[in-house]
């Protein structure tokens, strides 16, 4: 494989900092921006001798440029409900602005170009599972709607790059991503259920808990990610694990891994929550020959000791 120099925003967060890695394993040089704004520059410091990983400190939202790059993976913006409530028009910044000013380097270098986008695009499907021909049923202005429509307005910018500037576009549609390095503080299902279950708290469901989410750990997701970049296709993919879990089913599965006795309780759901989410990776398959392979228990039981970890440190959910 050709060693590149790579550019990757976003490079401190959970996402960002295994791509990081991944990428420098496979011989890149990779230039890591992020203005630690929800990023974690702990999640980067075991690369703190590495010659091939340079960090800059950076708000894409603000003009930059790092030198000639050969492909650009933008994975910059809060990703968590608790993120973007508080940060919500900088999410809105970064997926507009911010995007506009990564593909403006793509352009410049002729660079290689992937966006993480999410399923969130779909927001509470009326299709399921979600394809990637589905529109999606997005509350425009509701508490969600500075990330969904963040990410709706990037992929026409991404598309519209590709359509009006040939430059060489990939959209992922990121479905519910869990593994170590995961924020144990941000509000999403697997981080609040592990640290309350650690700690012996009460695991909080919000509403019933009989709406549903796919959930596919991180070494899945880098492998889709990384084989639609090297591929040919412009339009956006799927990328999670297709099996389907109740909020009950996946409070189990946590108690089961962590062996703890905590109780489940029951708080009402918040505005636009989608009652049913799951991929359908049809195209993922077919273009990519990509599907996941680690189950929830498997990759509960591989994120323990980090959670672990959180909970010894003092993280709470």
């Amino acid at each position: 494989m050709t060693q590149q120099t790579i550019l990757l925003t976003g490079a401190a967060g959970f996402l960002g900092s295994h791509l990081t890695d991944l990428l420098l394993a496979e011989g890149h040089t990779v230039i890591g921006v992020d203005n630690l704004s929800t990023g974690n520059s702990a999640n980067l410091a075991h690369l703190a001798n590495e010659p091939r990983f340079h960090f800059v400190e950076q708000d894409i939202c603000q003009p930059f440029d790092v030198g000639a790059v050969d492909y650009v993976f933008n994975l910059a913006s809060p990703a968590s409900p608790v993120d973007y409530d508080r940060l919500g028009p900088e999410t809105l910044l970064v997926g507009s602005t911010g995007t506009v000013n990564t593909l403006e380097i793509a352009k410049k270098y002729n660079a290689g170009y992937l966006h993480a986008s999410t399923s969130e695009c779909y927001g509470d499907p009326e299709v399921h599972p979600q394809v990637e021909t589905y529109w999606g049923n997005v509350n425009p202005i509701g508490p969600r709607s500075v990330y969904d429509e963040a990410k709706r307005f990037s992929e026409a910018t991404v598309t519209a790059y590709h359509r009006y500037y040939n430059v060489n576009t990939h959209l992922v549609r990121i479905f519910n991503t869990y593994g170590p390095r995961l924020q144990a503080n941000d509000g999403r299902v697997i981080s609040n259920f592990m640290i309350q279950a650690l700690q012996g708290n009460p695991l909080t469901i919000y509403g019933d808990g009989l709406q549903t989410r796919s959930f596919c750990y991180v070494s899945d997701l880098l492998d889709g990610i990384v084989r639609l970049s090297r591929s040919d296709e412009h339009r956006p993919v799927n990328i999670g694990n297709p099996v389907e879990f109740t909020m009950i089913e996946c409070a189990n599965e946590v108690l089961a891994v962590t062996g703890s006795k905590s109780s489940i309780v029951h708080k009402p759901l918040p505005q636009d929550d989608p009652a049913r989410r799951r991929p359908d990776i049809t195209r993922a398959q077919n273009l990519l020959g990509w599907e996941p392979k680690i189950k929830l228990r498997q990759g509960l039981e591989q994120s323990l000791a980090y959670f672990q970890s959180c909970v010894n440190n003092g993280a709470t959910a």
